[in-house]
């Protein structure tokens, strides 16, 4: 799989905290913010399958 560069604008405020809530974790801001949006693709995916699951065996 290879990457790609992906650039953003965010107010100086927004950085700010991400760059506290990176170092709280021993993480650089990139690897924050991908860590992040890994995590909520990952959410958005897992429950979609639950919703399937529920549909498919009646449950609601």
């Amino acid at each position: 799989m290879g990457t790609t560069v992906l650039s953003l604008r965010i107010d100086g405020e927004l950085l700010e905290r991400l760059r506290q809530h990176a170092a709280k974790r021993g993480m650089s801001v990139q690897d924050y913010v991908v860590r992040t949006l890994i995590r909520d693709d990952f959410d958005q995916r897992f429950r979609t399958a639950v919703e399937e699951t529920e549909r498919f065996y009646g449950v609601t």
